[in-house]
């Protein structure tokens, strides 16, 4: 699929691999909604650069956990650029849990996990589809983690949470062909501010990993719109990790 003129709505689009998906889109030609549930600022400032640099882009606040609100969030786009055709399901969270603490994983950290990164996905995608559908033509992609993959991660929830949205994008990609295509991209370690306070452990991290280096959002933003571009693939896990997983 060509991205120029599309119109792309990201989740949590305003920081990390968010913001640099929502600048890589414009500079491929396509109409940006950055979306956000705190950071305006950060999102304001995603937009700013796009239109700065000649690109069309606006923000949009919802909280993606909230079935009302990605309606809401939906129609306003729709109202804006009459359409979306491209769908990442970027926004997710986490709590940082010792793997081994069964206890600290309490009922409101499970559903509070789930409830962004596995519905708020789900949501999203159902309220854009029937947009999608009427033309005919439309790509999603979510994001997952290879903590999803693994098991291991910053907390047990989140690790489940992520094998959740892999299956999600599976069952996704049946329910929506052949006029959608979905995918998920998975990410190893990503050089995002999730890892503020812990750039000691991303150091010794990278000299063991086969490429000897962390990824950049840079790296996982291109991968999201070669994926969003690729019309023969549907359903695909793909991992960027540089071999942490190999």
């Amino acid at each position: 699929m060509e991205l120029k003129n599309k119109v792309a709505l990201v989740t949590g689009g305003g920081t990390g691999i968010g913001r640099a998906t929502s600048l890589e889109l414009a500079k491929r030609g396509a109409v940006v909604i950055a979306n956000y549930s705190r950071s305006q600022s950060d999102a304001d400032e995603t937009v700013q650069c796009i239109n700065n640099d000649g690109g069309r882009a606006i923000a949009i606040q919802a909280d993606v956990s909230r079935d009302e609100e990605v309606r809401a969030m939906v129609q306003d786009a729709v109202k804006h650029f009459g359409t979306i055709d491209l769908l990442v399901n970027n926004a997710s969270i986490t709590m940082h849990i010792p793997m081994d603490d069964l206890e600290s994983a309490a009922e409101e950290v499970w559903d509070e996990l789930f409830a962004v990164n596995v519905k708020g996905m789900f949501y999203c995608a159902r309220a854009v589809a029937p947009f999608m559908k009427k033309k005919q033509k439309g790509a999603i992609v979510n994001l997952g983690s290879i903590a999803g993959q693994t098991g291991l991660g910053s907390s047990l929830p989140y690790a489940v949470s992520k094998a959740a949205v892999h299956g999600l994008t599976k069952s996704l990609a049946r329910a929506l062909a052949p006029d959608i295509r979905v995918n998920c991209i998975v990410p190893g370690a990503v050089a995002t501010r999730w890892w503020e306070g812990r750039e000691a452990q991303m150091s010794s991290l990278a000299p063991y990993l086969p490429l000897q280096r962390i990824s950049t959002p840079e790296d996982i933003a291109a991968m999201i719109c070669a994926a969003l571009e690729q019309d023969a693939m549907t359903g695909q896990i793909i991992t960027v990790d540089s071999g942490q997983t190999l």
